[in-house]
């Protein structure tokens, strides 16, 4: 494959791994229900670009965060371009990884989870080894469990009520019904009908109050996530490389004339023209601009007369 060939060029010259742009570790094939599946080894990175725009409320970030990005970026396509005449052909925010997590808490090299996940045995022998009831490795409990539980919790309800229902029946005594018993009867039921009725209108202003406080508690909830979502920005690590070469290609060897996605194709490409590695150039700018923005800076949409591929802006 073309894109193993290109990776391989790329490991190969970068043996201090200093130039900003993933590494092949190894590839397999594996052979499956559905045919034979060529297997890539990469390294382990962190978010893309475009998780820590959504860190930023897609409010931009500092420009000093933006120049730092970008330093790691040009590295990367001076690697690409002027010692090995490839062009990238698929730069966006998401084919750019941080060497970590933005939350260190999510970085699962730390969480003490196994990167190699265990086999259908290990895991079997798991299950039967644990408790029943006992929260699973994710910290949840097993679907089963909180279904019996919900349904065991629903006849316990059902039968206190049942119960409360035949004390109360047994504690009224069986006298015939007089014209006075029928009054005081009818009085009693007005007065049950009022203390419900007040019951009722009690609990739709407590309900109304409880919607008030979780919705208080909400945005409270929102502006603290905020707060630390700023936190966590202002620490990230932002050592970045490029990633995804499956569209790639070389100066002299070109595949396809219909590259780059759409918010940050080049003026060469839709005019079909041929192209350089000033077409990576162009998505890098494009990125630049949505680092410092939030925003992107062209959002093609379709006319008449022409398709949402045929245009710039």
């Amino acid at each position: 494959m073309d894109e193993i060939t290109i990776l391989k060029q790329i490991a190969d010259g970068d043996p201090d791994d200093k130039m900003c742009v993933v590494k092949l570790l190894d590839h397999f094939k594996h052979s499956g229900p559905n045919g034979q599946h060529v297997c890539m080894v990469f390294e382990y990175l962190g978010d893309n670009l475009l998780k820590l725009i959504k860190y930023s409320d897609y409010r931009g970030m500092p420009l000093h965060m933006v120049k730092e990005i970008c330093y790691y970026v040009l590295v990367g396509l001076d690697y690409l371009h002027r010692q090995l005449s490839i062009i990238h052909t698929d730069l966006k925010p998401e084919n750019i990884l941080l060497l970590s997590t933005i939350d260190p808490s999510k970085d699962a090299r730390k969480s003490g989870v196994p990167l190699v996940l265990p086999s259908s045995r290990d895991k079997s022998l798991f299950e039967c080894g644990s408790p029943r009831g006992v929260k699973t490795a994710n910290g949840d409990f097993m679907k089963s469990q909180k279904k019996k539980i919900r349904r065991k919790a629903k006849r316990a309800a059902k039968g206190c009520a049942e119960k409360e229902a035949s004390e109360e029946s047994e504690l009224e005594p069986n006298t015939p019904r007089t014209p006075e018993s029928t009054n005081d009867s009818k009085s009693k039921a007005g007065d049950l009908q009022i203390h419900a009725t007040t019951h009722a209108t009690e609990g739709q202003m407590s309900s109304l109050d409880g919607v008030k406080d979780n919705h208080q508690e909400n945005q409270s909830h929102k502006k603290g996530s905020r707060s630390a979502r700023k936190m966590l920005l202002q620490s990230v690590d932002l050592k970045c490389k490029l990633v995804d070469f499956g569209n790639a290609c070389w100066t002299y060897k070109q595949f396809t004339s219909d590259i780059q996605t759409r918010q940050y194709r080049c003026p060469e490409v839709l005019l079909g023209s041929k192209y350089s590695t000033s077409a990576d150039l162009w998505s890098f700018a494009c990125i630049c601009f949505e680092l410092a923005t939030g925003d992107v800076l062209f959002d093609p949409h379709s006319g008449d007369n022409f398709d949402r591929d045929e245009v710039l802006a």
